[in-house]
């Protein structure tokens, strides 16, 4: 570090923490800095709320006027037109920065996207979202970008492995992201604006020599001797490359179809399951910041929780404040929901999703007989009741929050961002008990903790089922190939390693590096 910088942490109010000129004067006033004029760099910043008085804890670096220069980020990419070639099945974060990667290493990425590209799925989501109509190849969890594409960008992970995430941000703000992700401690990118991220990622990637296919759906290996050498597309097209990463998401239902068919081996992996239950923003700021109305200078409160119920977690997923509930099928007769926020989370509710753990164990006997694909059959069907219980055309099947745990019907629901719309249901009448009896004990219990949160004003949205991949394909912990097909390397949230997207591209990453020391170890 250069002589004249002097790096600090600290605590203050929250109305200077978020105020440049405030705290200068601030840290004047406590003998931190000698003068007005001195330079104040924000490092990182969050937000501690669980007290009366709002704390900002700041991390600075303090210097004379204009001598601090931040280290200039510049990845070094090679021109990989010509070099070996491996196959990327996948463009979601894990198979976007697996490609970065490779061309940073100088091997030739091919990304096969079963989906549309950014400007044309946007169509179909207007399909899904005004006439209840699903694309089963593009739509909020498949296509350029993958499921976080238009549905948040959150980059917050409980990954301690921190140079890579910085990697990660500093990538994304390469690419356009605000710097902003690299000072707030719970990143986030806003469905506004990731998708232009997400097509100057592509940019980069093409003009170093990768390349893209979309509307280019996987339907089988090509395997010789256990060892894997290239994918058959729909069209009966044979694509050849040294190594197959399968980076395809957690809802690629028929990729693991397709593994069990050519009998690779593939494990039954716990998820949770439950719904997504929306407050109006007003109440979680009143909640969390213990005022009347948020100030302007703080951002809209977020928040998280768990509680236990007879031996399974139940807890809050995926916030997003001011935020939207969107229709995240990706079959017809389905019901699915997801959450985001644009950049600003300037809308007026908040929503998460609510969900209790589920193991193999927990499921009746009818679905434990369905082997690696139990808890994959269970989520079908839970979506699937879900659909009827809402009328159809997406409409979600809905129920104020007291009114469920007190299992009365809702004779009118409050508004909601939900768009396709809601139909008043009796959730109790048609979801597992597994799920519901957890979730109203969950509920009695919180309303102890978190009163205002406890509310009519509060609507229950079904289902939130897609939290995770309820298949693993297992891989060797060293190598991170599959045990059984040399040269297969399952990657990302589908196969059962990531949980978000900067875990998803941390993996992709990793993979990556995995590949290049064998290509460079067997002289490929």
């Amino acid at each position: 570090m250069q002589k004249d910088l002097k790096e600090i942490t600290i605590s203050t109010p929250a109305a200077i923490g978020f105020h440049s000129e405030k705290l200068k004067k601030y840290l004047l006033s406590q003998a931190i800095i000698t003068s007005i004029d001195q330079d104040v760099i924000i490092l990182k910043r969050s937000i501690d709320a669980r007290n009366k008085e709002i704390k900002t804890f700041l991390k600075i670096l303090v210097t004379t006027p204009n001598s601090y220069q931040p280290p200039l980020f510049e990845p070094k990419y090679q021109y990989v037109q010509d070099k070996p070639e491996i196959l990327i099945v996948g463009a979601g974060p894990a198979g976007l920065f697996a490609a970065l990667k490779c061309i940073e290493l100088g091997i030739k990425p091919i990304i096969i996207e079963r989906g549309k590209d950014i400007r044309n799925r946007r169509r179909d989501l207007a399909l899904i979202n005004k006439k209840g109509i699903v694309n089963p190849e593009s739509n909020y969890c498949f296509g350029e970008g993958g499921a976080g594409t238009f549905s948040d960008g959150k980059l917050y992970t409980r990954s301690n492995k921190r140079g890579d995430i910085d990697s990660i941000l500093n990538l994304l703000v390469y690419h356009g992201a605000s710097p902003e992700i690299l000072i707030d401690s719970h990143p986030h990118i806003g469905t506004n604006k990731l998708p232009q991220v997400i097509e100057k990622i592509r940019d980069t990637i093409i003009h170093f020599g990768g390349h893209i296919l979309f509307e280019t759906k996987i339907t089988d290996l090509i395997i010789e001797n256990q060892d894997v050498k290239g994918v058959i597309t729909h069209q009966n097209d044979k694509i050849y490359g040294k190594a197959v990463i399968l980076a395809t998401g957690h809802s690629a239902r028929d990729i693991y179809e397709m593994l069990k068919r050519n009998q690779i081996l593939l494990e039954a992996k716990p998820l949770a399951m439950g719904i997504r239950i929306e407050h109006p923003q007003s109440l979680i700021d009143q909640l969390q910041y213990h005022c009347k109305q948020r100030p302007d200078y703080l951002p809209p409160a977020s928040y998280a929780w768990v509680e236990q119920v007879q031996e399974r977690g139940v807890y809050s997923f995926c916030m997003c404040p001011g935020g939207i509930i969107a229709p995240c099928a990706t079959n017809e007769k389905e019901m699915v929901t997801n959450g985001w926020s644009p950049s600003r989370r300037n809308n007026p509710y908040s929503n998460s999703g609510i969900v209790v753990e589920i193991h193999e164990e927990d499921l009746p006997k009818e679905f434990q007989k369905k082997g690696v694909f139990s808890l994959l059959e269970f989520q079908k069907k839970l979506e699937q009741q879900a659909f009827i219980a809402g009328g159809g055309q997406l409409k979600a099947p809905a129920q104020r929050m007291i009114d469920f745990v007190q299992n009365r019907f809702s004779n009118d629901l409050p508004l909601c961002s939900y768009f396709p719309g809601l139909t008043s249901s009796n959730l109790k009448e048609w979801m597992p008990k597994l799920i519901s009896e957890k979730l109203s004990h969950a509920f009695v219990k919180l309303s102890k903790k978190m009163k205002t949160y406890y509310t009519n004003e509060a609507v229950m949205v079904g289902v939130e089922s897609r939290t995770s991949t309820p298949v693993r394909i297992p891989r060797n912990p060293k190598t991170m190939e599959h045990p059984q097909i040399q040269n297969l390397f399952p990657c990302g949230e589908g196969a059962g390693y990531a949980g978000g997207i900067v875990s998803a591209a941390i993996d992709g990453q990793k993979i990556i590096e995995k590949i290049y020391e064998k290509l460079v170890i067997n002289n490929i």
